[in-house]
């Protein structure tokens, strides 16, 4: 008799794990292929970053040097008007003009420029959140795979707790639905 309930309990036992081991298998495979996807689309996000970035970076050159040029024009301005000849009006109002014209270009190239800088933090907050949610599906499928070693339910029930915030993270960012998510990156950063 004691043959027959040891065969029971194993046989009930070894039901358990593997039904446990099912469930484990699925929710990796789900959180991986997920995970991938999301990877996919960050460095996407990333890819239009280092585009904004650059072309920041190259707005606020043409920027400094169209300030550069309007430096040595107002100061060659100053200069013909040190030197009050009247015959130098023509050419003091021709500087005085390209003084003005560079300021107004200026200002069109700060626009753009800081057009890019917003461009870069608005792409910044879905790469934060696609970081996270990898991050989440990472700790999450450790977990899984310590559950599959201990067969600890409530572990798996852990898991899938991690899982799903790492998915929710995930979606946001695919639906471009800002989650700011400071306080964790703060921990992390």
């Amino acid at each position: 008799m004691s043959d027959l309930s040891d065969t029971i309990q194993e046989t009930t036992d070894h039901a358990i794990e593997s039904k446990i081991n099912r469930i484990v298998a699925i929710c990796v495979a789900v959180v991986a292929t997920f995970m991938a996807f999301c990877n996919v689309k960050d460095g996407n996000i990333v890819q239009g970053m280092d585009k904004a970035q650059a072309s920041s970076i190259d707005a606020w050159s043409y920027y400094q040097a169209k300030s550069t040029k309007q430096a040595i024009v107002a100061n060659s301005l100053e200069y013909l008007k040190a030197q009050k000849n009247p015959g130098l009006d023509e050419l003091i109002k021709k500087n005085e003009e390209q003084v003005a014209r560079y300021e107004k270009e200026k200002s069109e190239i700060k626009t753009e420029a800081e057009g890019y800088n917003k461009q870069y933090d608005a792409l910044n907050v879905f790469d934060d959140q696609f970081d996270m949610t990898e991050a989440f599906l990472s700790i999450a499928i450790a977990l899984f795979g310590i559950t599959a070693l201990t067969q600890r339910k409530w572990l798996l029930y852990f898991a899938l707790t991690v899982s799903i915030l790492g998915i929710i993270f995930g979606i946001t960012a695919f639906l471009k639905i800002s989650i700011h998510s400071d306080f964790i990156s703060g921990i992390l950063g």
